[in-house]
């Protein structure tokens, strides 16, 4: 066919996610006959939705509230302009591939609000709309749907070419009925892939699934990472294509090396740490470190309750040391780094990525730069078969990223948090350029903590709770901690105090304390209310209970400092493993409570023994007892119009406690749960339920 061109408008997401998907539509468009165009939402002057003739593709990320990210939101302001005609847009033919995860509320809502305001401008689909989960795997969906994309866009274009007035209704609804009718079928659309026979190795060998078959065996009868069995391991596969090499990297000795400055330095600030204290007992099952920040002297840092601050956090030492080893470059670990496009790259809209710095160490950016704790997507896994000597392991490195072999991939590389260094472990043979970890290893991202303080209550501190997250060993990997809070821990264990330890004592000098590298990343709706006459209900087990210590403190300053105003009830549901070992900040929410600033605090212990006296069933579970105060809680939201606000995990706890919500309104409203539902939307939609959660 001639070669068309389509419009693809990306949305970038904060981990690259959407950037890294628009790119592979872009380099499979040229394979289709198709060329494209990639641009970002936030970047106006590349795009003009209001004359756009040709098809459109978004690519839409979602942010842990729910909302498009920071990069859409100017974009999203312009279409829910009220002002503009229905028919604005309604030249525009357009798809969306909407990125999300359902351990989060509002699954995928970002890509849904631009879809939906798309619409009412009557923009028109010629492509079912996607939904990604990365809970799952983004690429259960994503790989089929781009897959399917190039038929519906030669229907779009078949169309066009009939009449440049005709719509697309009819290429439409048969694109929408085709593809709902694949997703009840899990879209289980085939991929654009090479057989097995098409791949070829370094030396230039052709890699047929005959050759390699004759030259391993199957000795396990249960699959690894490592090993497969049948009938995956006696299956002819179909691989993704080959990705473009893009970057060329030379090493050129020490003497121009520039490494004194870290990357992301904008907005970055370093601060000695004042105060490190363990929070909970030494026989707890999880490790919590309060840590206090001396931000006295930076004037930028200011921060409300409910805000967070992002800490810049290295790789372990002890990887990057492994992973040099690994690649044999141990010895040019000292050497200036220069980064290059590769002249006559195939790669569509190739570029030397932003976060990688000219001039630096390779350990340094080894270090500082790169997520090499990264889970290697499967275009990563291809890529590393080309370098691989063994046929076995060569064998089942194609296999892991194959699609008959995607319940492997998820079960051995994704579920199970692989890295880098442990494919290197695990298959010895394989030696990669640098420049491959240097094209698929993605940004090393700051790790954001609430902070668990009132700059009312420590004028320049913040305060910051964290638990060391241990990752136990497994087949697939030897155990680790978290990368930030094992870090953290490390570095702070100079000055760490014991559980019990006093927060106001203060420790003399500055000089040698240990410093973190720290922003301030405020919040744009996770505050108290601006009315203190509102009543707030905060549910916080565990660590998520940090920023309503700051909203208590916050709280209990402005009684102090209004003793004649009227102030809204405070309610906290709090809930941990042992009163005795994991009851975080216990002595300061009892004097909340006892001087009047909190006014119900309602707590659980999940691994407690109950008492042989009690005749009821103790509540375990903050969600338990939000079920005894139903009529509390549904007076507070419905009649008083207060505020809830929900801190800590998303992937069990947030969703019980918004089913938990759901219950009560359905219960004291008599209301089914889709009437509940739209009670609940209501709430978000108000900002009277806001949820700060992660992962």
């Amino acid at each position: 066919m001639t070669e068309e061109a389509v419009c693809v408008v990306i949305c970038k997401s904060k981990r690259g996610q959407a950037q890294s998907i628009a790119e592979e539509i872009c380099q499979q468009a040229a394979e289709h006959g198709f060329t494209a165009d990639i641009s970002c939402l936030s970047k106006h002057d590349k795009y003009n939705l209001d004359s756009e003739s040709r098809p459109v593709v978004f690519v839409v990320s979602t942010t842990g509230d729910g909302d498009p990210p920071d990069t859409a939101l100017k974009f999203v302001r312009k279409i829910k302009n009220k002002s503009l005609p229905h028919d604005h847009l309604s030249h525009l033919r357009y798809a969306l591939l909407g990125l999300g995860d359902t351990n989060y509320a509002n699954f995928c809502n970002g890509g849904k609000t631009i879809d939906s305001y798309l619409q009412k401008l009557g923009a028109k689909h010629f492509y079912a709309t996607g939904h990604a989960d990365d809970g799952t795997g983004l690429e259960v969906v994503v790989d089929p749907w781009i897959e399917g994309l190039w038929d519906a866009l030669k229907k779009a274009f078949s169309t066009m070419s009939t009449s440049d007035q005709q719509t697309l209704s009819d290429c439409t609804q048969d694109s929408n009925h085709q593809n709902a009718s694949d997703q009840k079928k899990n879209l289980e659309v085939d991929l654009q892939l090479l057989k097995l026979s098409e791949v070829d190795s370094p030396k230039g060998k052709t890699v047929t699934s005959d050759s390699i078959a004759t030259e391993i065996g199957s000795t396990s009868s249960v699959a690894s990472l490592k090993e497969s069995v049948p009938p995956l391991s006696e299956s002819v596969l179909n691989v993704p294509a080959l990705p473009p090499s893009y970057l060329e990297i030379l090493l050129v000795g020490t003497e121009n090396v520039e490494e004194t400055v870290l990357p992301d330095k904008d907005g970055y600030f370093e601060v000695p740490i004042s105060k490190a204290v363990q929070l909970t007992q030494d026989d707890a099952v999880k490790t919590a470190i309060l840590l206090e920040l001396d931000i006295s002297q930076q004037q930028e840092q200011v921060y409300q309750p409910g805000d967070a601050f992002d800490i810049l956090c290295p790789n372990r030492d002890s990887e990057v040391e492994e992973l040099l080893l690994k690649l044999d470059l141990q010895m040019q670990k000292n050497c200036t780094v220069q980064v290059n496009l590769l002249k006559n790259t195939s790669k569509k809209a190739a570029k030397v990525p932003l976060h990688i710095p000219q001039n630096g160490s390779l350990q340094f950016i080894l270090t500082w730069c790169l997520e090499i704790r990264s889970t290697p997507k499967k275009a990563f896994l291809r890529a590393l078969v080309d370098f691989t000597q063994n046929a076995s392991e060569k064998r089942r490195l194609l296999e892991l990223c194959s699609k008959q072999g995607s319940a492997d991939y998820n079960s051995f590389v994704r579920d199970s948090s692989v890295c880098v260094l442990d494919l290197l472990r695990a298959f010895p043979s394989c030696c990669p350029p640098l420049s491959l970890l240097f094209e698929h290893l993605p940004k090393l991202q700051p790790r954001a903590y609430s902070a668990a303080s009132s700059s009312l209550q420590h004028p320049g501190k913040v305060h910051l709770v964290f638990n060391v997250v241990e990752f136990p060993a497994r087949p697939e990997h030897p155990a680790r901690k978290g990368l930030c809070t094992g870090w953290l821990v490390d570095h702070v264990s100079s000055i760490l105090e014991p559980h019990g330890t006093a927060l106001a004592s203060e420790r003399p000098g500055t000089s040698a304390l240990p410093k973190v590298h720290v922003r301030a990343r405020p919040s744009s709706t996770f505050h108290l209310p601006s009315d203190p006459c509102v009543p707030v209900v905060m549910v916080g087990p565990g660590t998520g209970v940090a920023p309503f210590i700051g909203f208590l403190q916050q709280r209990e300053k402005e009684r102090e400092a209004n003793q004649e105003a009227t102030f809204g009830e405070m309610w906290l549901f709090f809930g941990c493993r042992h009163k005795d070992k994991d009851f975080l900040f216990r002595e300061e929410l009892e004097k909340f409570v006892h001087n009047g600033t909190l006014s119900h605090l309602i707590v659980c212990f999940s691994r407690d023994e109950p008492d042989a006296a009690e005749t009821v069933n103790r509540p375990t579970y903050v969600q338990h007892n939000l079920i005894l105060h139903a009529k509390n809680l549904a007076k507070i939201l419905l009649e008083d119009k207060g505020c809830l606000y929900v801190c800590g995990d998303a992937k069990n706890m947030a969703k019980d406690v918004n089913d938990t919500l759901l219950e009560i309104i359905g219960n004291e409203l008599q209301l089914d749960k889709l009437d509940a539902m739209k009670i609940v939307a209501g709430l978000r939609e108000d900002k009277r339920y806001l949820q700060d959660i992660w992962s």
